[in-house]
């Protein structure tokens, strides 16, 4: 029979039911380390203190009225992303998913009202992630993801991953628009050199093609800059972000240039729960704290601590571990065993990872782990290391 839940998940055998900081705490009462953040959303730890008084408060004056009406929660937290960012309009989805919807739509959109309807193509990147809908998986064109949905909706050529020449081939006068994460994250913690943004960023401003970036995982202060794209110097024409923006409750966002939002004019996108006043007056709080110079320069601390041991980690077992990629406190560990392996033996030593593609575990902790936390769990990992080596 099948389950009351829909078996699309592959389930590890944890339930936990309480949370604090970096750890969880299972139904049988033991603790885990978590390195995984709910996939980078928990950007402040579990039950984070002004999160909860916020919540609570909002909850206790007003849940949710529909997009009919202004809502003072979302315009507050839509000043906020605007003064922080390239931005000059933000619209409020409830995923990462959904964000990637709009921008979808924000392109073919913006192209239709300047007279050329039928430039619709946009490229992206092998590897990528982009959501679940059947516009998401088509962008990300995998075969994983794509196999028994079709027909997929046209529009979109995926690129080799790091190919300059085929870029370059590709990006034509009409291209409508460029889609890449700046960091990927379920394809392996692989970084986008900041010379490719910016060149990236030069042939879309030559050909008229909109940049945009999916910001979903790499954002909200995961890479040490509040977006990883700051790194590079240089600004997307949409981005979308989620995950982390509402620190482990459900909000995403499309932000845009007004050039790029043209044509979204009264009617041509809504949501119902989007922007909430729940959701906005969490999100506002979240970005205050991880908007401020001196967190950032905390996360930059911790993820270089981080980071050095990993590479000892590497350094101490071969047979289990190649090297550290990715970018502050979102790195990834490229195994030389089969990393499900190594995630199920961090289970034995009660220490959550999250697996990835090309045989990486992503280590995704909250931005506010400490350095004692740190060291545990590391030396958690080195004993999981160890497990999987004796078990060959």
């Amino acid at each position: 029979m099948i389950s009351h839940v829909l078996p699309t998940y592959n389930r590890a055998p944890l339930a936990f039911t309480k949370g604090e900081g970096s750890w969880l705490w299972a139904e049988d009462g033991s603790r885990y380390l978590d390195l995984g953040a709910g996939i980078a959303v928990n950007a402040l730890g579990h039950a984070h203190p002004a999160l909860v008084a916020t919540l609570t408060e909002q909850a206790g004056k007003l849940w949710h009225v529909s997009n009919l009406y202004r809502i003072p929660e979302q315009e507050r937290l839509a000043d906020l992303l605007v003064d922080k960012t390239f931005a000059d309009t933000v619209f409020f989805t409830n995923s990462g998913t959904e964000a990637a919807e709009l921008a979808i739509k924000m392109v073919r959109k913006y192209w239709s009202e300047k007279g050329q309807p039928d430039r619709t193509l946009i490229l992206t990147f092998e590897g990528s992630f982009h959501g679940r809908s059947t516009g998401a998986i088509a962008a990300a064109g995998s075969e994983k993801m794509t196999k028994g949905f079709g027909p997929l909706m046209p529009g979109f050529k995926s690129l080799p991953f790091g190919d300059h020449d085929a870029l370059r081939a590709a990006l034509t006068g009409q291209v409508a628009a460029v889609m890449i994460e700046p960091v990927q994250g379920e394809g392996g913690i692989r970084t986008l050199p900041d010379a490719c943004l910016k060149g990236l960023r030069d042939l879309c401003d030559a050909t008229g093609a909109l940049l945009v970036f999916d910001e979903v995982q790499c954002g909200m202060g995961r890479t040490g800059k509040l977006f990883a794209h700051e790194w590079a110097g240089v600004t997307p024409d949409i981005m979308m972000v989620a995950k982390g923006i509402g620190g482990g409750f459900p909000l995403g966002a499309v932000l845009a240039t007004e050039n790029a939002a043209f044509g979204m004019t009264a009617g041509t996108h809504g949501s119902t729960y989007g922007g909430n006043p729940l959701g906005c007056a969490v999100g506002a709080k979240v970005v205050e704290i991880i908007a401020d110079d001196a967190f950032l320069s905390d996360v930059s601390r911790r993820a270089a601590q981080f980071r050095q041991g990993l590479e000892g980690l590497v350094a101490a077992h071969p047979q289990v571990f190649a090297s550290v990629r990715g970018q502050g406190l979102m790195l990834g560990l490229k195994c030389t065993a089969t990393n499900t392996d190594v995630v199920k033996a961090a289970y034995g030593q009660h220490l959550l990872t999250v697996p990835a593609a090309d045989n990486v575990i992503r280590i995704l902790p909250a931005l506010t782990i400490t350095e004692a936390d740190i060291a545990e769990a590391l030396a958690r990992l080195d004993r999981a290391a160890t497990a999987v080596e004796q078990a060959v």
